[in-house]
């Protein structure tokens, strides 16, 4: 597969995962509706995408036993960090913020990727990137509407920081783990490892459990419990983490933790479609922003580097192949 047409690939995965990660919203509210904790509606997803997964995996790693091995390491911190982790910081900055100021600073995964890349692989930002991440995050704050949202809790900030460094996480160890693994076995033993986490913390009390097994209302009509729940766990996990995985080794880890951001323009048009709620002009605006700011820092990778090294396969390490500009867990 050439460059460019594993980069075209690569953006077409990053959207549909962040497509699919939009919708996660839509079906927990459904749940937290008819009395579902929230904590309840993130072990049923994570630990259902697991099993789902679980036969896919196997058969993915036939005779391939030993990457497993190799890395152990990597996918159990993908777990704990970008699944569990982002999952439980941002919960618990819910409950001291505005659900769009905690989204906001969980979104700041992004800058804290191109950080990381610059502090890990010497990837200066230069000035389109820092351009592109400005105007990416005003377009966020747009989209989420955030008029209005001017109370902040000094302990709801460090929670959503917390989750912002579980986002920044997620795309980093999926760039990080080249192709020893599979990415639906990866993702499988990620999420093995944060649904045995948040069981965990469920147990011991932290995480309250919660749930009601009846009829439920979504997209306007009543209907199983089961309906939100399996669209949670196989969309907006197996699917969203499996694709989200495959698309940022393609990318890299910068580059694709700019495309997620189009997370909240799916979101809420998803939110419109599934649940009526009709995005404002200032939302539309803000999207707009964040395309923008998507396409400084794409054509930022595209500039050449000077006195740059030859380049390499991305195939062969997604991170390695970015030019020297910088390079972000749902």
């Amino acid at each position: 597969m050439s460059h460019s047409v594993g980069t075209r690939a690569g953006f077409g995965l990053a959207l549909l995962s962040a497509a699919t990660f939009s919708t996660s919203g839509s079906f927990a509210r459904s749940l937290s509706d008819a009395g579902w904790s929230t904590a309840a509606a993130v072990v049923a997803r994570v630990s259902i995408a697991a099993l789902v997964l679980a036969v896919p995996s196997v058969l993915a790693l036939r005779g391939r036993w030993p990457q497993v091995r190799r890395n152990a390491g990597l996918v159990a911190l993908y777990g704990l960090i970008a699944v569990a982790g982002c999952q439980v910081f941002f919960f618990n900055a819910v409950q001291h913020l505005s659900v769009g100021v905690a989204l906001l600073l969980e979104y700041m995964g992004t800058v804290l990727v191109v950080l990381w890349m610059w502090a890990r692989h010497g990837h200066k930002p230069r000035r389109l990137t820092v351009a592109g991440s400005i105007v990416a995050i005003v377009g966020l704050a747009l989209v989420l509407d955030l008029a209005g949202d001017s109370h902040l809790d000094a302990v709801g900030v460090l929670w959503a920081l917390g989750a912002a460094v579980g986002l920044a996480a997620f795309f980093v160890l999926s760039s990080g783990g080249g192709d020893d693994l599979p990415p639906v076995a990866f993702a499988c033993g990620g999420m093995t490892v944060g649904a045995l986490a948040l069981l965990g913390l469920a147990a011991l009390g932290v995480l309250p459990l919660h749930a009601r097994f009846g009829e439920v209302v979504f997209a306007g009509h009543r209907t199983s419990w089961l309906v939100p729940v399996a669209g949670l766990s196989l969309v907006a996990a197996a699917i969203a983490y499996v694709v989200g995985i495959a698309a940022t080794r393609r990318l890299g880890a910068k580059l694709a933790s700019f495309v997620g951001l189009t997370e909240v323009i799916f979101a809420v048009l998803f939110a419109w479609l599934a649940l009526g709620e009709l995005p404002t002009a200032i939302q539309l605006v803000g999207g707009l922003l964040i395309v923008a700011g998507i396409a400084l820092v794409r054509v930022d990778e595209l500039r050449p580097t000077v006195g740059a090294a030859p380049a390499i396969d991305p195939a062969a390490d997604p991170e390695l192949a970015m030019p020297a500009a910088p390079q972000v867990a749902q």
